[in-house]
């Protein structure tokens, strides 16, 4: 049905009951066997799904989904190449999310595309784990959080840091006073970002479903500037490196300060090296600010020739009344202690994708949503803060933010930057 939207699918009584029968448990009644996984978005990120599944035990990839169908027979030919068997593909997600033999979805889709894909999955049934930033805005994010409850799914956001022992133990420290009362968190987001360069618009070639890759977006020409990495960079589709590697360490300064979404926000940057066709800031510099807490998270991202903070070029800094800790990448803590830094705990492990995906499968088998370690919550959570930076960046001045209401204060100019105009049929509803 891909000229209906999952939510006319359920309003269908065929529909209605199929999601019915769903809502009890994974999509099949026997818990003993296979997890049917498929992958939707396959040329970037969607790669380490494939793999990461392939490792566990009790789960199999059995379809990837692409609008792209070059780089979907590529990766079908890589699997076939690897695991010894045929893996079927689809263009279209929504012929996906009408299957019933498939259990789960794992969504590395472009970020525009990520929550109404999780919702459509969640609407159909399926449960989800999706890349971060689990949204696009705002407003998709609290639409996520309502369509897992409503649906009783179990949906997993990609914030692997959270199933990284190391790093679970350097929480704790945050959490017992290790290093005195912790007052502020420090986001660090020093990637390599190169000019892209100026391309033209074009015809979109043959074998990319244009209509499809831009989704919920409002419809503009094709243009290789945005496929298929470089779409970072532009407000219809990305969300800049503070919403796309950042969210690991924006959701990193929530979980290490037990904070959630702040009440002041300030951010500055801007393009200072190239002349190309990114639009979103290359430096960008952002507080946030938690008064009732007395807390406050700084975010830097750099995208060129920089020094790292403490060890750290991505990564964050926790400081407190008694020393600071510095999380390097997704799997090592530091603490440093006293006037002098003198070494304290530490500790590191190995790459904590596998064990995020096995929580997830985990949790999908139990039923047990509170076991994620990367809940829906956050998704909406630290992709949010990240959304709220680029607002305050986009209008130039301090914001006021409700965090119980989800709006700002008394600023209508503001509040338009919490969702966007939808193109249908890919519109994420008011009520999931």
């Amino acid at each position: 049905m891909s000229e209906v939207t999952r939510r006319s699918f359920l309003q269908t009584s065929a529909g209605a009951v199929a999601a019915t029968s769903l809502l009890t448990g994974t999509a099949r009644a026997d818990v003993n066997s296979k997890i049917r996984v498929a992958v939707l978005g396959v040329n970037g990120r969607g790669k380490t799904h494939i793999k990461a599944i392939g490792e566990i035990e009790g789960a199999d990839v059995v379809l990837l989904c692409d609008p792209d169908e070059q780089v979907l027979a590529k990766r079908a030919a890589e699997f076939e190449k690897k695991y010894g068997r045929k893996v079927e593909t689809e263009t279209d997600m929504r012929k996906v999310f009408d299957r019933d033999d498939i259990d789960v979805v794992t969504v590395a889709t472009p970020n525009h595309w990520h929550s109404l894909a999780t919702i459509w999955a969640c609407q159909a049934g399926k449960d989800v784990y999706v890349e971060k930033p689990g949204s696009h805005n705002l407003f998709e994010g609290r639409k996520m959080i309502e369509a897992a409850k409503k649906y009783k799914r179990i949906v997993q956001h990609g914030v692997q840091l959270r199933s990284q022992p190391a790093i679970q133990e350097g929480v704790e420290h945050l959490r017992k006073g290790t290093i005195g009362d912790v007052y502020m968190a420090r986001g660090l987001v020093f990637r390599w970002r190169p000019s892209i360069g100026h391309k033209p618009s074009e015809k979109a070639p043959s074998y990319l479903d244009w209509n499809l890759w831009q989704g919920p977006a409002q419809e503009t020409d094709y243009s290789q500037r945005y496929v298929h990495y470089n779409w970072h960079w532009t407000w219809d589709y990305g969300n800049g490196d503070v919403g796309n590697q950042g969210v690991h360490e924006t959701d990193m300064c929530l979980w290490g300060l037990d904070v959630k979404l702040p009440s002041q926000i300030t951010a500055m940057g801007g393009k200072f090296l190239w002349d190309d066709d990114k639009v979103t800031p290359e430096v960008l510099s952002t507080n946030y600010f938690y008064p009732e807490e007395n807390k406050m998270i700084q975010f830097e991202v750099r995208p060129w020739m920089t020094n790292d903070e403490g060890g750290a070029s991505v990564g964050n800094i926790f400081y407190g009344s008694e020393g600071y800790m510095v999380v390097k990448g997704y799997n090592s803590y530091e603490i440093f202690l006293g006037r002098k830094g003198e070494p304290g705990p530490k500790n590191s492990g190995d790459d904590p994708v596998v064990p995020h995906f096995t929580n997830f499968l985990n949790a999908v088998r139990s039923r047990k949503a509170e076991t994620l370690n990367g809940p829906v919550e956050t998704a909406h959570t630290s992709s949010g803060i990240a959304h709220l930076g680029n607002i305050a960046f986009r209008l130039g001045r301090q914001l006021n933010f409700d965090p119980k209401t989800e709006q700002f204060v008394n600023d209508a100019e503001a509040d338009k930057y919490l969702t966007r105009e939808y193109r249908e049929p890919f519109v994420v509803p008011n009520e999931v």
